[in-house]
C-alpha cells in the first residue's frame, strides 16, 4: 500500500465531511479504514474519529482505546488522547478526561499544547473545578495574545496557587 496516496485519501474523505450525508462519510472512512492491516492503530483511530464527528462518542471511546493500544504514535496519538477526552466529557465522565488531558501535559509539547488546555478547560468545569478550568483556559490562550502574554500567563497561575499571607 503507497502511504502517501492512503493519507491523501483520508484526508480528502474528511475534506468532504459537509458535503456528503453521515453515512456515505462514514461507509468512506470505514473503507479507507479497511485498507489498513486489522491492527493498525491508525485504522481504530480513523473510525473512532469519523464516530465522534458525527456524534457518537459513546461508540467512538473503545476504539481510541484500541488505537492507543495497538501502538498509535506521533500526532494522531496526541489527536486520540484529546479526542477521547472530549468524548468522555461528552458522556458524562469528566473526571477520565482531567486524568487523560494532564497526564498528557507532562507527555510532551507540541502544537497541540493550546488544544490540551482547552479541551482539560472544559473538563474541569464541569467536575466543578471551574478556577481551575479559567487557568487551563488562560494558558492555552496566553501564547497567542499579541501583548500581555506574562501577565495573562502569570494570572492563569495564580487563580490556582494557593493564597499566601505575608
Amino acid at each position: 500500500m503507497d502511504e502517501t496516496a492512503w493519507e491523501e485519501r483520508i484526508s480528502a474523505a474528511w475534506e468532504s465531511f459537509d458535503q456528503v450525508s453521515e453515512a456515505d462519510f462514514l461507509a468512506l472512512i470505514e473503507k479507507l479504514a479497511a485498507e489498513l492491516p486489522p491492527d493498525s492503530g491508525i485504522g481504530f483511530f480513523e473510525r473512532a474519529s469519523s464516530l465522534d464527528a458525527t456524534d457518537h462518542p459513546d461508540v467512538a471511546v473503545p476504539l481510541y482505546r484500541q488505537a492507543l493500544e495497538h501502538g498509535l504514535e506521533g500526532g494522531r496519538r496526541r489527536r486520540a488522547i484529546i479526542q477521547m477526552a472530549s468524548s468522555l466529557r461528552n458522556i458524562g465522565r469528566p473526571e477520565e478526561s482531567v486524568a487523560l488531558l494532564t497526564a498528557e501535559i507532562d507527555a510532551g509539547s507540541d502544537e497541540l499544547d493550546g488544544a490540551v488546555l482547552a479541551f482539560l478547560a472544559l473538563a474541569l468545569a464541569d467536575t466543578g473545578r471551574e478556577r481551575e478550568g479559567i487557568s487551563a483556559a488562560l494558558a492555552a490562550l496566553a501564547p497567542h495574545l499579541p501583548r500581555y502574554q506574562r501577565s495573562v500567563a502569570t494570572y492563569a497561575r495564580l487563580l490556582v496557587e494557593p493564597e499566601t499571607d505575608s
